[in-house]
């Protein structure tokens, strides 16, 4: 019997229910199996091989599949290339000879027969079940018909590659015989459930005030009519405030689940995540509110992007497209994951990743630096002066308005966070490093940007008063163009990722690797700018 993680499926009775699932109004033709034409084809075949094959009905397993039966990832009773059924569909205007392996379906153009005419270039097709996420029972019903009706044959549905997006595309194998479809129904249905890692039960969650009140629309238009299509069974949550999501994370049981999915913008991810983290480390019995040694989250996490900016999902996806992410989702590749979080206007301490390692980095003039090392031997580097902006980056960071992304060097699974320290210089100046984001040019080759790759930060909050005198003295006649952004007077709250933060003593930010994992994919390493550039 094929298991799913957490769920044994069967396809015992699949096929009945399966043939209510998909219909269509515009009839198709049917084979041409007339008694003539096998006739006639069987007897030039017998002539030119010495053998026969069968129009109406598969040659080779002609036995539905048993519950017994391995799967295509662990099967060792048939190669990858060792035909489990053949036969014969009509795909377009043609027919094909299609043969299953435990790894695709592939169909070649059957040449007419005749010999007054030249052969035309055979165009063969096929689709990897890897790529395949659902098949259904092909009808034709009449307006209003609900059940029954005129079996066409069955579909494949997969997915296509088109640049950075992913698309769902169907393939219609025509054939007017039951048993002939039934017998390869079965057994792509039970090829498919035998690829463990795709979830079957998700929770999935919408922000519906995400960006414009969109993100309900897009769930139910876009991602759950193919959740639907996969057989996944969807438990729908609609937020009514913020920490709802959370607060039902740390409550609910999730062991029915095998993921959980966040509809809405980057503070909506953020959140269930972090409920994912916390019941993660709740069920562990770890004290949350201390330094710990934390445990992985038990489900991964699916973004579907709805909100304003989407650098979340633009960075597991490689593009701001809901199908896309759906179709992740559905196919169920896991990337492992981290939370970035942008601290403001600090003194701040950080450990570089192994010596060796760390790529070439530009010194800020603002503060004074010492190197120290801690009771375990690690190296710590501190530096003090006034921030303009203090980003830490476990993601890229891509979005519409920061196509190479935020930090262009980091990926999701690499163990390391990028720290990019921004010192306090003119707004003019800040301005031209943001519009930076939005070029190929090198956003951090400012004098007042550094970046460093690390492993842990910490952030200390300036007190009220620090070094004020020096940076009073030197802008006390500068106009108000080319004079510092921010006053040395007062003190900023923390500002984490939009949301204000109370936190009044040092805050410390470590990377984590492998806590949370991700649908989506391993994003490919970019291509190499014109420009060179000195960054993380």
């Amino acid at each position: 019997m094929f298991e799913s993680p957490r769920k044994s499926i069967t396809v015992r009775g699949v096929w009945s229910e399966s043939q209510e699932e998909l219909h269509e109004m515009q009839p198709v033709s049917p084979v041409d199996t007339s008694h003539r034409a096998a006739k006639k084809k069987k007897k030039k075949r017998k002539t030119q091989t010495g053998s026969t094959r069968s129009v109406s009905a598969p040659q080779l397993s002609t036995e539905a599949p048993s519950e017994t039966e391995n799967l295509p990832g662990d099967c060792t009773q048939k190669s990858n290339d060792e035909p489990i059924v053949r036969g014969i569909f009509q795909i377009g205007k043609r027919s094909h000879d299609v043969v299953l392996t435990a790894s695709r379906v592939t169909w070649t153009p059957i040449q007419p027969e005749t010999p007054t005419e030249p052969a035309a270039p055979l165009n063969a097709g096929f689709v990897e079940l890897k790529d395949m996420f659902a098949v259904k029972v092909k009808r034709r019903r009449m307006v209003g018909q609900q059940s029954g009706g005129t079996l066409l044959g069955i579909t494949l549905f997969h997915c296509r590659r088109k640049g950075s997006k992913l698309k769902d595309h169907e393939t219609h194998l025509n054939n007017l015989s039951v048993d002939h479809c039934e017998i390869w129904f079965k057994h792509l249905k039970a090829l498919l459930n035998g690829f463990r890692d795709r979830p079957k039960a998700l929770k999935v969650f919408v922000n519906p005030m995400s960006h414009k009140k969109e993100a309900l629309r897009v769930y139910m238009d876009e991602v759950a009519p193919l959740f639907k299509l996969a057989d996944i069974e969807a438990d729908l949550i609609i937020t009514e405030k913020k920490g709802h999501a959370l607060s039902i994370l740390k409550e609910c049981r999730l062991d029915n689940y095998d993921g959980v999915v966040c509809v809405g913008g980057d503070g909506s991810v953020a959140e269930v995540a972090h409920g994912l983290l916390l019941r993660a480390q709740m069920d562990a019995g770890r004290d949350t509110d201390s330094i710990f040694t934390p445990v992985q989250a038990a489900l991964p996490l699916g973004v579907i992007p709805a909100g304003s900016t989407d650098i979340v999902a633009c960075s597991v996806h490689g593009v701001r497209h809901p199908i896309t992410a759906a179709l992740h989702i559905i196919m169920g590749p896991l990337e492992p994951g981290a939370n970035p979080r942008r601290p403001e206007d600090c003194e701040l301490s950080f450990q570089p990743v192994k010596p060796g390692t760390d790529e070439p980095q530009e010194r800020t003039e603002t503060g004074s630096r010492k190197d120290v090392s801690d009771n375990d031997g690690q190296s710590w580097q501190t530096t003090q002066g006034l921030f303009l902006n203090i980003s830490i980056m476990a993601i890229p960071c891509l979005c519409s308005m920061a196509p190479r992304g935020l930090a262009p060097n980091t990926r999701l699974n690499n163990g390391s966070m990028a720290l990019i320290m921004v010192g306090n210089t003119s707004r003019s100046e800040f301005v031209k490093h943001l519009k930076r984001y939005n070029s190929i040019n090198n956003q951090f080759s400012f004098s007042f940007v550094e970046t460093h790759t690390v492993k842990a930060v910490k952030l200390r909050p300036r007190t009220q008063g620090h070094w004020t005198d020096e940076v009073s003295e030197e802008n006390e006649e500068v106009d108000s163009k080319s004079a510092p952004i921010i006053s040395s007077e007062g003190s900023c709250p923390w500002n984490v990722d939009g949301d204000l933060l109370e936190a009044p003593s040092e805050l410390y930010i470590r990377v984590h690797p492998e806590l949370l994992t991700l649908f989506g994919e391993n994003l490919e390493e970019a291509e190499e700018s014109p420009i060179k550039c000195s960054c993380i």
